[in-house]
């Protein structure tokens, strides 16, 4: 049996904080941009927002533009940190630098970007609502079912990322294989599994767009956020036919292995 070194427990703990990190900043995200945006509505709270103000009030006041302003900056530094870190060269660098933690350290400047963008975004309250439902019983009934779809939409997400090899898209895997000496994980995958990888690292697209619109009320930066990030998840989804397929066969053959079982006690009852 192999001895653990220094550098092992090292290797692990960094992953492990990662982990957390990544974790609690997934947590924030989703009342950052879910029940935080409803809770207005749920609560009888007024919208964050000034519809008596009229539009082209609104884009003249210096205090909207500025939070405007602030918003779009954070966003393209979170882009900017996401995708320069993605590209081949970059990535080419880090694997050199930090060995099987450079997929870990993807991940902790993702969620330290991330958590910038929560922590200094600016709302837009001087403005009017592109959207605001106000009347009854609307005004009860919407609120509730953004929250219930808000919710099934992060289920399915969370299952998602269950399903598609959390521990190596954190880079728990890689800490792990690296210490036992296995190599890369993703190098032990089929061909198909790594071009569908390469297409496809965020499995989530339509549930996030749905949790990015769906909404009560649209405040101006709610509008900016929305926009700016369906542009990204447009722009980064390249699935083409042959991951379609891929896709599908696997959710075949998953849909069997979870049958089986049924069916093997279906028929030991009957016999």
């Amino acid at each position: 049996m192999a001895s653990v070194t220094f550098r092992d427990c090292f290797l692990c703990v960094s992953a492990l904080i990662t982990f957390v990190f990544v974790f609690v900043t997934g947590a924030d995200f989703v009342r950052f941009v879910s029940f935080r945006a409803i809770y207005h509505n749920l609560s009888g709270a007024a919208p964050p927002c000034r519809d008596s103000v009229p539009w082209s009030v609104a884009l003249r006041d210096g205090v909207v533009l500025k939070a405007v302003a602030v918003d779009v900056f954070l966003l393209v530094l979170f882009s900017l940190q996401h995708s320069v870190l993605a590209w081949a060269p970059v990535k080419r660098v880090c694997q050199n630098v930090f060995g099987v933690l450079s997929r870990s350290v993807y991940c902790f400047s993702t969620a330290a970007a991330l958590q910038m963008l929560m922590q200094w975004w600016h709302p837009v309250t001087s403005a009017p609502c592109l959207w605001s439902v106000h009347n009854a019983p609307w005004d009860i009934w919407f609120p509730l079912i953004c929250f219930i779809v808000h919710f099934l939409c992060w289920a399915i997400i969370c299952s998602i990322l269950l399903i598609f090899d959390y521990p190596e898209l954190m880079g728990i895997k890689q800490v792990y294989y690296g210490c036992l000496g296995l190599g890369d994980p993703l190098l032990l995958k089929s061909e198909r599994a790594q071009r569908l990888f390469s297409h496809l690292r965020h499995p989530v697209c339509v549930e996030l767009l749905t949790v990015l619109w769906l909404l009560p009320s649209l405040p101006l930066d709610r509008l900016v956020l929305a926009v700016f990030l369906s542009v990204y998840l447009a722009l980064a989804h390249s699935l083409d036919a042959q991951d379609c397929v891929y896709l599908r066969r696997q959710l075949q053959s998953k849909l069997q292995i979870f049958s089986s079982p049924l069916e093997d006690s279906d028929t030991h009852k009957t016999q």
